[in-house]
């Protein structure tokens, strides 16, 4: 397959929304803890790592949405 700049545009897109959506998410949860709302550590666990591994893909994706934009312009 190749791509072309609307691939490209998607994944990048994609990453940013994962981005910003988990940013609040993380920002939500750390308020959450941070005023003391009383949870299982499994809870904290898992939604951190969830946001973790999101970040990581959107790294992923917007990496790879970069090299196709870059290789679409030639």
């Amino acid at each position: 397959m190749r791509f072309e700049r609307k691939h490209a545009v998607l994944l990048l897109a994609v990453a940013v929304w994962n981005v910003v959506t988990f940013g609040q998410f993380a920002r939500n949860l750390w308020s959450a803890y941070d005023s003391g709302e009383d949870r299982a550590t499994g809870y904290w666990v898992a939604h951190t790592i969830l946001i973790v591994v999101n970040v990581a893909i959107a790294v992923v994706l917007g990496s790879l949405g970069w090299k196709a934009l870059k290789a679409t312009k030639k």
